[in-house]
C-alpha cells in the first residue's frame, strides 16, 4: 500500500521473517517449536537508497508511530520489525530478542540488498539497540541470566553502521527499578505497605517536594525489593531443577511497579513534563494496574529483562562497547524518558563520535507534536548525511 502526506510519498510493505533455531520449550503462542517468525514492516520512499533504519523495541508496535512515519516521509528506507513477543512480555528474554533482530538485520541486507544499517533504538528499543550492537561488535554472552546456554557468538550478528537513541531509556530493569514501590514488605501480601515509603499514602511524613535524604533512603530500597524478588525468583529456578523439571516455568504477578517520586516532584530529574502524570496516564492507578511495568511475570523473563543486577541488556554497559557512531536524542517533555537517562546514555558511550541533542517541549511519542517530530527528524537527517548514511 502506498501512503501520502505532504507530497512526500513512500510505500507500505508489511513482511515476515521466520527462522530455525534449538529450543526445548516454547515461550510464545502459536507455531510449532523451534520455528520463530517474526513480523515487520518495511517503508519505502520512491527515492533509492542502499541504508535502511532499522527499528524494534522489546515488545513491538510501533510500525505507525510517528518517528518511523516521518522518517520515511523524508526519504528514509525504514523498517520497524516486532520482536517474537509482540505486545507482551511475560516470557521476554533480552537474549533472544537479539536473536531477532539479527535476523531483521540479516535479511535486510541479504535478500532487501541494503548495505548500509542504522540502528533506531525509540524507547525500550534503546538499551536493546545498544545491546545489539555490542554483542555484534564483540559477544560476551554465552548463556541467559538464568543460566541457561546462549551463546551469542554463535547467533551471526551482523554489525550495523550507526545507533540513533531517540527517547530511549536506559534499560527496562533501571526503567522497573527506579519506578518499584517500595512500600512492600512481603511481596504475598500486597496490601500491607509500610506509610513511610508509599508515595500514595496520605499518613507518609515524607510528600513532596521530598528531601534528598528521603529520596536516596527510597532508591536504595527499590534496589533491595527488586533483589528480593530476585532471590526468590533463583530459588524458584533451582527448585524445580532440583526436582528433574528444568525447562518447566513459573508465572507470578509484582505488584507496585509505578512509583518513581520523580512523577510527584518535578524537581527531581527536571523537565518540562506535566507533574503528577507519567506515561501510563495517572501513577497512583498505574501502580496496580494491569498495563504497569512487569505485571505479569515468569522466572526467566525475570531474570533477563528486569533484574536491576542481572540483565544484559544495559544501555550503559553495553554502549561502552560500541565503536560505531552514536546520536542520542531527549525530549524535554518527556515523561518516562527522562534528562537523567538521556546523559547516562550519551556518557556511556566511549568514542567522540557521538551527539546529543534535546527537542524542546517534545513528549514521548510526539503525538500531536508536528514542529517537535519535525525537528526532530532534522537532527537525524542532518547526523545522517553526516555520517553518509543517507
Amino acid at each position: 500500500m502506498s501512503e501520502t502526506s505532504s507530497g512526500a510519498r513512500y510505500e507500505r510493505i508489511p513482511y515476515t521473517i521466520t527462522f530455525r533455531e534449538q529450543a526445548s520449550y516454547k515461550d510464545t503462542y502459536g507455531g510449532e517449536l523451534g520455528w520463530v517468525l517474526l513480523k515487520a514492516h518495511l517503508l519505502k520512499p520512491a527515492r533509492p537508497s542502499k541504508t535502511v533504519i532499522v527499528f524494534m523495541h522489546p515488545i513491538g508496535g510501533g510500525e505507525y508511530l510517528p518517528m518511523p512515519v516521518a522518517l520515511a516521509k523524508a526519504g528514509y528506507h525504514v523498517i520497524y520489525c516486532n520482536s517474537r513477543y509482540p505486545g507482551v512480555d511475560y516470557a521476554l528474554q533480552m537474549e533472544k530478542v537479539v536473536v531477532d533482530l539479527g535476523a531483521c538485520i540479516r535479511d535486510a541486507r541479504e535478500r532487501l540488498g541494503y548495505e548500509r544499517v542504522v540502528l533506531g533504538g525509540w524507547s525500550g528499543g534503546g538499551s536493546l539497540s545498544a545491546f545489539y550492537q555490542a554483542e555484534a561488535e564483540a559477544p560476551s554472552v554465552k548463556a541467559t541470566p538464568a543460566g541457561e546456554p546462549f551463546d551469542l557468538s554463535q547467533a551471526g550478528l551482523v554489525r550495523t553502521d550507526g545507533l540513533m537513541l531517540l527517547a530511549a531509556h536506559v534499560s527496562r530493569a533501571v526503567t522497573l527499578t527506579e519506578s518499584m514501590d517500595p512500600s512492600f514488605a512481603d511481596e504475598s501480601r500486597p496490601d500491607e505497605r509500610m506509610p513511610d515509603l508509599d508515595l500514595y499514602d496520605a499518613r507518609n511524613p515524607n510528600q513532596p517536594p521530598y528531601s534528598t535524604e528521603f529520596v536516596a533512603g527510597y532508591r536504595a530500597a527499590q534496589v533491595a525489593r527488586n533483589r528480593r524478588i530476585t532471590a526468590w525468583v533463583r530459588d524458584k529456578l533451582a527448585s524445580l531443577r532440583s526436582q528433574g523439571r528444568p525447562n518447566e516455568e513459573f508465572a507470578f504477578v509484582v505488584h507496585g511497579t509505578l512509583a518513581d517520586p520523580r512523577w510527584l516532584d518535578p524537581a527531581i530529574d527536571p523537565n518540562d513534563r506535566v507533574p503528577g502524570t507519567c506515561f501510563l496516564g495517572e501513577p497512583r492507578l498505574v501502580n496496580n494496574g494491569p498495563v504497569g511495568l512487569a505485571r505479569f511475570c515468569t522466572l526467566r523473563s525475570w531474570l533477563s529483562q528486569w533484574s536491576h543486577d542481572d540483565s544484559n541488556a544495559d544501555g550503559v554497559r553495553c554502549l561502552g562497547r560500541v565503536s560505531v557512531p552514536v546520536l542520542v536524542v531527549g525530549n524535554s517533555a518527556d515523561n518516562i524518558c527522562t534528562p537523567s537517562h538521556t546523559q547516562r546514555l550519551f556518557d556511556a558511550v566511549r568514542h567522540k563520535d557521538k551527539e546529543c541533542v534535546t527537542i524542546k517541549g517534545a513528549t514521548h511519542y510526539y503525538i500531536g507534536q508536528k514542529a517537535q517530530l519535525e525537528e526532530a527528524v532534522k537532527v537525524a537527517d542532518n547526523w545522517l548525511r553526516h555520517h553518509d548514511l543517507s
